[in-house]
């Protein structure tokens, strides 16, 4: 993990497409600012993290229902 030292109005460029500017500091609490090109995806860190585990879940469903209907389709028609 890289720490960097950043005041009001400065900012960090990431992969020459994203910068990431410190809006404003109150306390505990920083304000950034992000520019990003459209392509880019951005979320906060509890959203990604619910997202991917509504994924997994959709993932696991689909997979229970595929296993049924191969297992359906196997059985022999009397």
């Amino acid at each position: 993990m890289l720490y960097l030292t950043r005041k009001i109005g400065e900012s960090v460029v990431i992969n020459d497409t994203i910068e990431v500017f410190v809006v404003e500091i109150r306390g505990k609490s920083i304000k950034l600012g992000f520019t990003f090109p459209p392509t880019a995806s951005v979320l906060r860190r509890e959203l990604y993290d619910r997202i991917q585990e509504e994924n997994k879940v959709a993932a696991s469903s689909t997979s229970n229902v595929t296993a049924a209907l191969l297992a359906t389709a196997a059985k022999p028609k009397p």
